[in-house]
């Protein structure tokens, strides 16, 4: 189980990283929100019918209502909302705002039913990183010029909107099998996505003559990696890791997203983001912590759906 945890916490951390350049490599010729869509109702499709075909039940009516209301979170209000905005935001600026998503896991935690306070120690650990991140987004103030003020404060809500998603899926009636749960958030989600896409009429102002190679290589990366080898990893670790400790792949994205950035695309990397890397990897090291690995393995008690 310890092997498998940690990973799962490798594919969350450095694939993820990567999608951020590949999301703005993608929607330099599609559409964000088609994009998107696309994206996760192929991955969704694909996923399910291969658990369904290895023996997984057809889901309840009350699943896949769950599903939806995850997808939403994560997909619409958290994935497509991260397209749109870098459309107009460098890929590894976008990736320090969203960054902030431990403290909105923290805070819904919290807040929650039965919820309960956070060991010192991870809450020294979320505080230091994000610290960390915010020294280093106050050293970016040239990443910002031209960038209209909507573009990153949506990034903040996508951050909450994903924070949110992940607490409630350890509440809400997903299916026992976790790949299936993740294809059908994926599916869910994806339509809802599609359905805004085609609604702003992202379908008709689309040229497919105008779409790049590198576009289309970009979907099929996000697809396979980024959809369903990542977010099915992301699903199962929330259901077995505490959010908090599976929210810290948000200290580890940014670094992957800068340097990927800085190396294929020429976004800017300076000394700055080289001091507060450690910084950063220091709080992602006081949350998991010395005993936090042995935890990793211990599967949370059950919950009632909410």
């Amino acid at each position: 189980m310890k092997l498998r945890i940690v990973a799962a916490f490798a594919v969350v951390y450095v694939v993820w990283g990567s999608t951020y350049l590949g999301i703005r490599v993608a929607v330099a010729t599609i559409p964000p929100f088609l994009l998107s869509g696309t994206r996760f109702i192929v991955a969704g499709l694909l996923l399910y019918a291969w658990v369904r075909v290895r023996g997984a039940p057809a889901p309840s009516r009350r699943e896949w209502l769950a599903a939806l209301w995850i997808g939403v979170l994560l997909v619409a209000g958290g994935n497509a909302i991260v397209g749109w905005a870098e459309q107009r935001v460098p890929s590894g600026l976008a990736a320090l705002i969203v960054a902030g998503m431990p403290l909105w896991v923290a805070l819904f935690q919290r807040v929650a039913p039965g919820g309960k306070p956070i060991a010192g120690r991870r809450l020294l650990g979320l505080v230091v990183g994000l610290l960390g991140l915010a020294f280093l987004l106050g050293g970016r103030g040239e990443g910002l010029a031209g960038v209209p003020l909507i573009r990153t404060g949506s990034l903040v809500f996508a951050s909450a909107s994903w924070a949110l998603g992940s607490v409630l899926t350890r509440r809400v009636s997903l299916p026992g099998d976790r790949r299936l749960a993740s294809a059908m958030s994926m599916l869910a989600g994806g339509v809802v996505v599609l359905g805004i896409g085609v609604a702003a009429g992202e379908l008709r102002g689309l040229d497919p003559a105008q779409v790049t190679t590198a576009s289309l290589l970009a979907w099929v990366y996000l697809v396979v990696l980024g959809s369903m080898l990542a977010f099915t990893c992301f699903t199962w670790l929330v259901s077995v890791v505490e959010p908090t400790r599976v929210a810290t792949y948000a200290y580890v994205n940014p670094v992957v997203a800068l340097f990927l950035g800085w190396w294929l695309a020429g976004e800017p990397l300076g000394i700055r983001t080289l001091i507060c890397a450690p910084i950063i990897l220091v709080g992602l090291v006081l949350v998991l912590g010395p005993d936090g690995l042995p935890l990793l393995g211990r599967r949370p008690r059950a919950e009632a759906p909410a």
